[in-house]
Formats: C-alpha cells, sequence, structure tokens
C-alpha cells in the first residue's frame, strides 16, 4: 500500500514513524526546504521531535505532487486552518479509490464548518474521508508508547479500512460512525485546556481543575449535540479522553498558552514565541460564535473567548465564572 504524509510538524512525522512498522511504502511531505535538507542528512526532525529517528525507508520530498499522486490513502497532517489550502491543491492528483484521512483538531473560522466538511467541498466529486482522533499525543506516539485513538467516516467500510492501517503493538484504533461528535470533541476540548493552563498560571489546585474538566466536558457536549453529534461519544476517547489529556499534559500547547496568559503575557507574544499552533484559540472564536447562534450556554467558553479577544483579567473571569446564577449539576435529573 502506498502512503502519502502531508506535513513534517510532530503529528506527521509521529505518524510516520508509526506507520514504518509495517510494509508500506511511505512517503513524507516537508514544506519548509532546509528542514527537509536537516532531516534527509541526520534523520532527525529538530524542528518538532528532535529525539525521534526517522526510518531511512521514507522517503522525503517537498513536491506536493510526488507525495501525493499515485498513493492509496493520504494524510493531512497540518493545521486546521491549512487544511482547505492542502485539500484544494490535491483535488487533482488522487482518484475516486483515495483515501484521505484527516487529523487536524479544529474547525473552520470563515464558514464554522468542521474540517471533514472543508476537505469534501474541496474534494467533490471525489473522496472517501476519514478523521482520526483521541488522546495522542505525537511526543508518546512516536516513541510507541500505548496510546488508543478512534476514527471516523461517512462509510464503515472506509472507516474499517483506516482502523486496519493504523493499528499496531502501540496504537489501538477504535472506529465511531458520529463523525460530526468525534470531530467536535477534537477540536472544542482545546477551550477547555486553555482554561485549564490558566487554573495552572494562577496557582490553583486539583479542586479547580476537576471541576473545569468536568464542566467543560458538559459544555461541549451540549454544542456537540445541537449540531448534530450524538452524546455517547463525548465519553469516549475523542471527548473525555482527549480533554483529560490535553488539560493535563505538559506537552499541551493550549495548556502552555492558558498557563502564560494567567502570567500577564500577552497572546501575540505567546504565540509569537511557539514553533506550534495552538488550535485553541481559533476554536475558541468558533465556539464562542456557534453558542450563540445555536442559542446554547456555554459559560467556560464564553470567559475563555473574554480572555482572548476582550483583554479580561482571568481573576475576573474565574470569579464570574464561580458566582453565576446557581442551577442543577445535571440537566436531565431534577427534583420533584
Amino acid at each position: 500500500m502506498k502512503i502519502g504524509v502531508i506535513g513534517a510538524g510532530s503529528w506527521g512525522t509521529a505518524l510516520t514513524v508509526l506507520l514504518s512498522q509495517k510494509e508500506l511504502h511511505i512517503s513524507l511531505w516537508v514544506r519548509n526546504a532546509d528542514l527537509l535538507q536537516e532531516i534527509t542528512r541526520s534523520r532527525l526532525n529538530s524542528d518538532y521531535l528532535p529525539d525521534i529517528l526517522i526510518p531511512a525507508n521514507i522517503k522525503l520530498t517537498n513536491k506536493l505532487e510526488e507525495a501525493v499522486r499515485g498513493k492509496d490513502l493520504v494524510v493531512l497532517a497540518v493545521p486546521s486552518h491549512a487544511v482547505g489550502a492542502i485539500a484544494q491543491k490535491i483535488k487533482n492528483l488522487i482518484s475516486k479509490q483515495t483515501i484521505v484521512v484527516n487529523t487536524a483538531k479544529g474547525l473552520a473560522e470563515g464558514s464554522l464548518k468542521r474540517l471533514s466538511q472543508v476537505i469534501a467541498a474541496k474534494l467533490a466529486p471525489f473522496g472517501k474521508i476519514a478523521v482520526i482522533s483521541g488522546p495522542n499525543h505525537a511526543e508518546e506516539v512516536s516513541r510507541l508508547i500505548p496510546t488508543a485513538s478512534v476514527v471516523s467516516a461517512m462509510e464503515q467500510a472506509v472507516a474499517e479500512e483506516v482502523q486496519d492501517l493504523f493499528m499496531t503493538p502501540s496504537f489501538r484504533v477504535y472506529t465511531n460512525p458520529d463523525l460530526v461528535g468525534v470531530e467536535l470533541g477534537g477540536a472544542l476540548k482545546n477551550i477547555i485546556a486553555i482554561g485549564a493552563g490558566i487554573c495552572d498560571g494562577l496557582e490553583y489546585g486539583d479542586n479547580t481543575k476537576a471541576a473545569l474538566l468536568t464542566r467543560g466536558l458538559v459544555e461541549i457536549t451540549r454544542l456537540g449535540v445541537a449540531l448534530g453529534a450524538q452524546k455517547g461519544t463525548f465519553s469516549g476517547l475523542t471527548g473525555l479522553g482527549d480533554l483529560f489529556v490535553t488539560c493535563t499534559s505538559p506537552h499541551s500547547r493550549n495548556r502552555y498558552l492558558g498557563t502564560m496568559l494567567a502570567k500577564n503575557h500577552s497572546l501575540k507574544e505567546i504565540t509569537s514565541s511557539m514553533k506550534m499552533v495552538a488550535e485553541g484559540i481559533r476554536a475558541t472564536w468558533i465556539a464562542y460564535h456557534l453558542s450563540r447562534d445555536c442559542n446554547v450556554e456555554m459559560p467556560i467558553t464564553k470567559e475563555v473567548y473574554s480572555l482572548l479577544f476582550c483583554g479580561k483579567n482571568p481573576r475576573e473571569a474565574v470569579k464570574d465564572l464561580m458566582l453565576r446564577q446557581k442551577t442543577h449539576e445535571i440537566e436531565e435529573i431534577a427534583f420533584d
């Protein structure tokens, strides 16, 4: 089987290393010419995963056509804001049988669409599209640390083919037919991770973090269901699992961003110092506007939005969350 991985960031590199364990023909598209030269020479990606050796059987290229044409499966491992442009560029390079797997966790800022919708629109009428999501930090996947993930697609056969391809002794893949929920869980948890970082930056404790994760999952589920997702999906890997790891891990870019915000660093200052994209910034803007359009209550998202885009003080945001109008914990359960 011939595979093309588009994007040599941390996740694209990690998936390339993961798939190299199998008897596959794998090409990795490296956009940056200097990085391509470095990886070719040293087989190391010092910008993203400096300690991980990229196997010699991986073909490296900075020509998109070479990485895509004739491939049975193409993995999109680029930031969410670049997914649409890349999909447009590969439209004439794939066939009707090519499976396109998106790994970015985000939403389209202009249209407020899920990324699979963006890809489908760009590739039409072609495109067997699948999505991989879950609690999957590239730093651990690349080291072959046991990890679980979930794949979703409109067609069961497509999801199962991707499942078979990515399953290894260190990477267990489940299928889930709820494409809407899988994508939204992966995108929206980044908002709560920014909040978790703020809690850490303010030196709050375990009680605070537990409350944030629990109530954050509630509002992620609210919006997801309003947009057509299945409630149960948010109790799975792409909901609770991804939320937990992103809110607690030192690898989390969004948690780091929140921590720095709480320490009075500006958003511009923080993002300019980061090599990788904190998808939670864009996700917060989109989720805030979606919640207003759908009339869905998302108080944590609202406060994170106020912090990112309105300059609100973090401690004031926490105070406003704590002193909101009292309510039941679980909306479906009430006193008689």
